[in-house]
């Protein structure tokens, strides 16, 4: 595979307190409402965890990643293992559709502008912009050599506000060569630097924090609010 030179240097950092923002689940399952007695819904159940990614690697079954690398016994576990197993179909900045990454903000303010952007681009697409959504906050510490990318004229092909196409090939050479993940200015907020962690066991400290409402009202840009 010939490289995408040059790659971005490595950095120690040590950050506490992170942001992941990740849309609350409220209520019952789905699930529950099509069910017309128990034993449907245990079927229906049985047939959902058949085809639910996280359930399938961490029950050893390959995929994009190992099961070894995943998490488990620790304070939401499930919650930084599906952010590995759960990718975009389509792949996010820095990694494929195969395989996920654990993306956080240094800042609040960092995690609540990417994630009302890739809401907002969600709504775009079906040309509303009438929604109103939670997302819970979690924070997470981490203490590792990661490729840095905050060099936004020398890497700015990376940070393209358009195109992953540049970056996800970064990310699938800095996989190849055992990368922890890459720190880089955020994309969509001035001044804002994100993380993308590409090792489950590097992402410490899991808590759940505040909830915040999203409120788009006919605007590409919502309304946050405590929830």
């Amino acid at each position: 595979m010939a490289a995408s030179r040059p790659f971005p240097k490595t950095s120690l950092v040590r950050r506490n307190d992170t942001h992941r923002f990740i849309a609350s689940k409220r209520g019952e399952s789905v699930l529950g409402r099509i069910a017309d007695s128990n034993r449907h819904l245990v079927d229906l159940f049985t047939l959902d965890n058949a085809t639910n990614d996280r359930l399938l690697v961490e029950g050893g079954i390959p995929a994009g990643i190992d099961g070894h690398e995943l998490v488990f016994g620790i304070p939401y576990y499930r919650i930084v293992n599906a952010s590995f197993t759960h990718a975009h179909p389509l792949g996010s900045r820095f990694n494929g559709p195969d395989r996920g990454a654990w993306y956080c903000g240094f800042e609040i303010e960092t995690s609540q502008a990417e994630v009302a952007y890739h809401k907002s681009v969600d709504l775009a697409e079906i040309g509303v912009f009438e929604d109103d959504v939670t997302y819970d906050d979690y924070t997470a510490d981490f203490s590792a050599e990661f490729h840095d990318a905050r060099d936004v004229r020398r890497f700015a092909r990376y940070l393209n506000p358009e195109s992953y196409v540049a970056s996800q090939k970064l990310a699938e050479e800095l996989l190849a060569i055992g990368s922890l993940g890459i720190v880089y200015p955020s994309v969509r907020r001035s001044g804002g630097t994100c993380i993308s962690c590409f090792r489950p066991a590097l992402v410490m400290n899991v808590r759940k924090q505040l909830t915040y409402r999203f409120r788009w009202a006919g605007s590409p840009t919502p309304e946050i609010a405590l929830a």
